[in-house]
């Protein structure tokens, strides 16, 4: 598919072969934070999460992407979630894993093929995501794509002892 393929990455559907990346990337504790994972998953789980991955969007309410190099690398995730067809709304989240692969613009690359397809494929009018307070690089990520900061959820989110803050953002496709 043309909409999902950039210069440098293109998004691609799940497969089973993805099974160790997603292992890796829902138990890794460093991004527990950002993804509300309190206990870890087994690979039975993930794996029968994967046999389910083709199911349509307007039946899971969610859709998970994997960000590949055009070598075919296995970069990140970038997922819409509560996918709301009524009120033609999604959540989104990126995690591009490798730190030694972040701020080299497959992130915002990964962003804007996600919010093309989701206005022109999906015909969403708005996109939103919540960025910890301090987590700049999401915060610059977003704002790059034309996402606008419209809410501080204060002590949102408990974390090692101490509530940290949350912004909201939100892209509206006029």
């Amino acid at each position: 598919m043309i909409t999902l393929k950039g210069k440098h990455i293109y998004l691609r559907a799940l497969e089973p072969e993805d099974l160790d990346f997603i292992h890796a990337v829902e138990n890794d504790e460093s991004i527990w934070e950002i993804s509300f994972t309190q206990t870890p998953y087994s690979k039975f789980l993930i794996k029968q999460y994967l046999e389910n991955a083709h199911k349509d969007i307007y039946e899971v309410k969610q859709l998970r992407l994997v960000i590949s190099g055009t070598d075919h690398t296995t970069l990140g995730l970038i997922d819409l979630f509560d996918f709301d067809f009524k009120n033609r709304r999604a959540g989104v989240g990126i995690l591009v894993k490798e730190p030694n692969n972040r701020l080299k613009g497959f992130g915002n690359e990964a962003l804007e093929l996600l919010i093309d397809y989701s206005f022109t494929h999906l015909d969403l009018h708005q996109l939103y995501c919540n960025i910890s307070e301090n987590n700049e690089a999401s915060i610059k990520l977003f704002s790059n794509q034309g996402f606008k900061k419209i809410g501080l959820k204060k002590d949102w989110v408990y974390v090692n002892g101490a509530f940290k803050n949350e912004y909201l953002f939100q892209l509206i496709n006029n």
